[in-house]
């Protein structure tokens, strides 16, 4: 197996894990909030990242100080304002909806690399791929044939997870350039230990603190592992791969949100989540160069 078909199946595995994740925390939000629920999920991910470099012998703690800026940034952009924002709009969509618009990162990715990773060079395969991706967002998000003709692509809770989204495309493309070296486990840790620390102060200061649920945990848990894999597949692909091929999340999402949540799924949204696989299948294509 090569580098790049082991980045594609890390994602892979990082998607489900995502496609989890919102379950249990709309399980959480039944008796905790979401700021709540962001704090203790922030613990255990730092936790769970620990536990992922005491078993892994080439993993340490160690920081060099040209990269505590960045990591600071990444805890503030993608965990104290990305994942917040995301779990307020979780409050107000459907999972579905929020997990497909929580990984349309490749438009970001794509604008933002151009300028800051021109060494990721992209070929026809990747190409197709994101824009048969974005076509199945299109179909996702907007529901039925009706809503897209009539332009009726969202909400305000879907607004608010695209900033979100807009967020984490920016802390992917800092990682990348800044932190490839780094150890997965080591930049999920810190990551989550900041705003573990910054999240628990603010409840502790408005005397909010609840832990009342396990599934509070559980999201933790998840998410480290999936943070992980993802950290682990952008090392190995290029960004705007991994954003999009985190659009398969919405096939798991969907079935997992019927099953436990009762959320149902329209037929666009059936034909829109195949697309996701076709544009899958375009990225693992062999390397070529676009002209």
């Amino acid at each position: 197996m090569n580098t790049k078909q082991t980045g594609i199946l890390a994602i892979l595995a990082a998607s489900i894990m995502w496609a989890v994740e919102p379950i249990f925390a709309k399980l959480a939000f039944e008796s905790s909030t979401f700021i709540q629920t962001s704090a203790i999920r922030a613990v255990f991910v730092a936790l769970t990242a620990l536990a992922y470099i005491l078993v892994n012998p080439r993993a340490n703690l160690k920081v060099a100080p040209r990269q505590w800026p960045k990591l600071v940034y990444i805890a503030l952009m993608g965990t104290v304002i990305a994942d917040l924002l995301y779990y307020l709009g979780l409050t107000r969509v459907p999972v579905l909806n929020a997990v497909l618009l929580g990984h349309l990162q490749p438009v970001f990715v794509v604008i933002m690399g151009l300028f800051w990773l021109r060494e990721d060079k992209l070929n026809k395969y990747d190409y197709l791929g994101i824009g048969i991706m974005l076509l199945a967002a299109i179909m996702v998000t907007t529901r039925t044939l009706s809503n897209l003709l009539n332009l009726k692509l969202g909400t305000m809770g879907d607004l608010i997870v695209i900033i979100a989204t807009f967020a984490w495309a920016t802390t992917g493309i800092v990682m990348r350039k800044y932190l490839k070296d780094m150890n997965s486990g080591s930049i999920t840790f810190y990551r989550y230990s900041i705003s573990a620390v910054l999240l628990i102060a603010y409840l502790l200061f408005s005397k909010s603190l609840v832990f009342d649920n396990v599934y509070q945990i559980l999201v933790g848990v998840i998410v480290g592992i999936g943070t992980i894999l993802y950290y682990e597949g952008l090392k190995r692909i290029k960004a705007a791969q991994v954003s999009a091929l985190e659009l398969s999340t919405p096939f798991f999402a969907a079935i997992l949100s019927y099953l436990i949540l009762g959320e149902t799924v329209s037929a666009m949204q059936v034909m829109g989540i195949i697309l996701l696989f076709l544009g899958v299948y375009f990225l693992s294509r062999k390397e070529e160069t676009f002209f």
